[in-house]
């Protein structure tokens, strides 16, 4: 099974937080936090359509301006989302530079801010560089409950958790995936390749067995055009629920934060979460308001977590990466042994 994104960090498990989903299929990527992205070669940042920002430490948000460097005058456009204050925070940002000649970019750049409330409510902004990045659209931004971003193959949710200030869990859905069975293609005569977009789409979109599918390909007989009823291709597909990726980072280890976990995350596939101390300097981890290991570990068993990807490791235990992964293992691993 191909999925449709695949999530990587940005950084080792000792640089700055950051989530990349690449989605190879569609020249497309979302990035999960905006610390150090010096690591994103400049193909990969010009992908990025779409940013979510957990909160504005430096950590998380540092990278603003080398992203910004990279794809001022090459891309037309990307939202950014955020938390508390983040219309202001971009705008800041901004504010920083001169902005004299910009508007003369051949490609002129976009920037759509939105800005989530802890009360559930929403605006949103835009920067335009053909204005010189001045503040303009200030409106109120509507949502669906804790729906951040909704296209016809995936989402992305969130939810406030505790960090001694308001810090974003993120949930990154796939609404289904569409498997192909290659052999039942074979015995319709029809090859793979790039039309069978157009036949997984139709079927997630709910298109009736009418709709005509064309379908292209090229062999060493030359180049073939055919088209076949919607209906005739279901066979070849199986749909199956999609891939479900969690990113948490930056919180206290409370009943509430997990209890707000489950909500958004219970029986997720992958959880990158924050694993910045050892559970030996547990206090020290209250104290800056961050998860142990350990902790990081039991919140992947509680949310029956598939698999677990630590992150955010504190550089004291630079040389010691084993032992912190090794802790959040056996946390996890209570699970798979009830």
């Amino acid at each position: 099974m191909r999925p449709l994104f695949e999530p990587a960090l940005v950084n080792d498990v000792f640089g700055d937080p950051g989530l990349y989903a690449d989605f190879r299929d569609e020249r497309r990527a979302l990035l999960f936090d905006l610390g150090d992205v010096s690591g994103l070669v400049p193909r990969k940042l010009l992908r990025v359509s779409e940013v979510f920002v957990s909160h504005a430490h430096i950590d998380h948000f540092v990278g603003f301006d080398h992203w910004l460097r990279v794809v001022l005058g090459r891309k037309p456009r990307v939202a950014m989302y955020g938390g508390p204050g983040f219309i202001e925070q971009v705008e800041h940002k901004l504010a920083a530079y001169t902005w004299n000649v910009v508007h003369r970019y051949e490609v002129a750049l976009t920037i759509d801010a939105h800005e989530l409330a802890t009360d559930g409510s929403g605006r949103r902004a835009r920067f335009s560089s053909l204005r010189r990045f001045v503040r303009e659209g200030e409106e109120s931004w509507p949502r669906d409950g804790d729906v951040l971003l909704a296209e016809e193959r995936f989402r992305v949710r969130a939810a406030f958790l505790d960090h001694d200030i308001p810090c974003l869990a993120f949930a990154l859905e796939e609404s289904v995936h569409v498997n192909v069975w290659k052999n039942r293609l074979a015995d319709l005569g029809l090859p793979t390749g790039p039309w069978l977009r157009a036949v997984k789409r139709a079927v997630i979109a709910g298109a009736p067995d009418e709709m005509p599918i064309e379908v292209q390909w090229r062999d060493r007989n030359g180049d073939h055009v055919t088209a076949r009823p919607l209906g005739e291709l279901r066979c070849t597909l199986e749909l199956v629920p999609g891939r479900r990726v969690g990113y948490v980072t930056d919180i206290r280890y409370t009943e509430g934060n997990l209890r707000t976990l489950e909500a958004l995350l219970a029986g997720v596939e992958m959880l990158f979460i924050e694993s910045v101390f050892l559970d030996a300097e547990i206090g020290h981890a209250e104290r800056k308001n961050h998860l142990t290991a350990t902790q990081a570990g039991s919140i992947a068993r509680r949310l029956g977590a598939r698999a677990v990807v630590p992150f955010h490791f504190s550089p004291r235990y630079e040389g010691r990466a084993a032992e912190v992964l090794a802790e959040v293992q056996a946390a996890w691993r209570g699970m798979r042994e009830d």
